[in-house]
């Protein structure tokens, strides 16, 4: 998993809508890269929610978002529909991003072990520098935890 220090990595795919979405698209830029397991689940929908909630506020501290699942285009667009997300969701159906950003790993829920995407968020800086890696999502008060760094 990249840690604090790395360089954002070379990745690219489409968004919700269908478009290209790619790193280069961020350069210069503030972002925030959050990473989820499944769109529509209880706590992704929890997590994605308060951060549109809070959008205003990361994007007063400069801040781009960009949410990256494996779900697909079409499943990613009804879950930004569903709750008018204000950021862009990846289709990381390829797990190219997932990947890239090492997010991809072993997981246990209620005893069941299996690989998956492991909940993490990647606080990248103007020069493309990982400022921070948060690896205890507290998804009902996400913004709190990037905004409190």
């Amino acid at each position: 998993m990249l840690q604090e220090g790395d360089q954002l990595p070379a990745f690219s795919g489409l968004n919700h809508l269908g478009e290209p979405v790619s790193h280069k698209d961020y350069s210069g830029k503030k972002l925030i890269v959050f990473f989820y397991p499944r769109a529509n689940t209880p706590g992704c929908t929890a997590e994605a929610c308060n951060l549109s909630d809070n959008y205003a506020a990361l994007q007063a501290e400069g801040y781009e978002l960009l949410g990256v699942s494996a779900d697909s285009v079409k499943k990613q667009a009804g879950f930004a529909e569903k709750y008018n997300f204000p950021f862009p969701l990846l289709a990381d159906e390829d797990h190219v991003a997932i990947k890239a950003f090492g997010v991809w790993g072993p997981k246990k829920f209620q005893g069941r072990e299996y690989e998956g995407i492991i909940r993490t968020t990647f606080v990248i800086d103007e020069k493309g520098t990982i400022i921070r890696v948060i690896h205890k999502v507290k998804t009902k008060d996400h913004a709190t935890q990037i905004l409190d760094s």
